[in-house]
């Protein structure tokens, strides 16, 4: 793919912010009136994960479950087993930390066709704090078997994601976070479960990132080539099952790796992607995310900040291992 064709998929300028757990709400509408079999659940917060549009139109397939996550899931779990398509909403340290077992021994152990779909994950939660931060959830739902785990990067994204995962059958975990996110993708760009995308091409350095964070590695990708520091940008915005094949070929073609998510860096796309290489092809890398502590209560957009999670710490941790990579190579054996 040519650096001219990977371009196409982006906007020439983020101009628009938009709340992809709006954009959620919204599709579950249209694809509503498409599929008479989907059926939606919430756990009592519906007006902040955006269901309650699905159920003003649809009433009759439309479930408040209370505050009862684990009889949503099941309740879920139910409706598979029934020949519908559940979507399922709740915030996600409730969806994944609450319902776990009911995930795992309801959900996932049987295989069913259940979408999970939890909004308000990460740092970006902001003012709820440390408690309401989901910072775990990629790695407790990518650790089951069966689960397909999806995090996308902005609106347009998002509507792909749902009306892909629509016709996935199986077990489904999708990410969506509080703030609004800035829109990176035309609306020409295309998801595929399983296939990580190369956003922009690179030799010096290699850049995955999901969520949030994909916006501020496009942006340290742009600091890094005023520098003279060619950044090659990856959405891995499958998480599982991920893509080994893309991942090996961008690593080996850079020699050096960032991670970068809004989330904790043990068991999330920054072990995931240590993991593929670890196994595939061992290659010098540096972790941008939460280091393995909960979150605290400010601003969403400002905790970014706090956390080290924006574009400039990218840059910072490239010349780390750009510094690394050249004392290694100077060392004479």
């Amino acid at each position: 793919m040519s650096r001219t064709q990977i371009s196409d998929f982006l906007v020439d300028e983020v101009t628009e912010h938009v709340y992809i757990r709006e954009t959620y709400g919204k599709t579950l509408v249209e694809l509503g009136r498409e599929y008479p079999n989907i059926v939606v659940l919430d756990a009592d917060l519906t007006v902040s994960t955006k269901t309650n549009l699905f159920g003003k139109e649809f009433p009759n397939r439309f479930f408040t479950m209370g505050v009862s996550e684990q009889d949503m899931m099941a309740t879920a779990a139910g409706f598979a087993l029934s020949g519908k398509i559940p979507f399922a909403s709740t915030f996600a340290i409730f969806a994944t930390g609450r319902a776990w077992e009911h995930v795992r021994q309801s959900i996932v152990f049987p295989k069913l066709n259940v979408k999970i779909v939890a909004t308000h994950a990460g740092v970006t939660v902001g003012e709820d704090g440390a408690t309401h931060q989901a910072l775990e959830d990629i790695a407790l739902m990518r650790v089951l078997p069966n689960m397909t785990v999806i995090v996308p990067a902005d609106a347009v994204e998002t509507e792909k994601v749902i009306r892909t995962i629509v016709n996935h059958n199986g077990p489904t975990y999708v990410r969506l976070a509080r703030v609004k996110f800035p829109t990176i993708f035309k609306k020409s760009y295309e998801f595929e479960i399983g296939k990580a995308r190369v956003l922009r091409e690179g030799k010096h350095v290699t850049i995955f990132a999901v969520g949030i964070m994909v916006c501020e590695a496009l942006e340290a990708s742009k600091i890094l080539e005023r520098e003279g520091i060619s950044a090659c940008v990856v959405n891995v915005s499958t998480v599982k099952p991920i893509d080994v094949e893309t991942i090996v070929k961008a690593a080996s073609s850079t020699g050096a790796v960032v991670t970068a998510e809004d989330h904790n860096i043990v068991g999330g796309l920054g072990g995931a992607i240590a993991e593929v290489l670890g196994e595939n092809y061992p290659t010098p890398m540096k972790r941008i995310g939460m280091k393995d502590r909960f979150g605290t209560s400010g601003d969403g957009l400002q905790l970014l900040e706090y956390f080290g999670l924006k574009a400039r710490n990218i840059v910072q941790a490239v010349h780390e291992l750009l510094e690394f990579n050249s004392q290694k190579k100077s060392v004479v054996l």
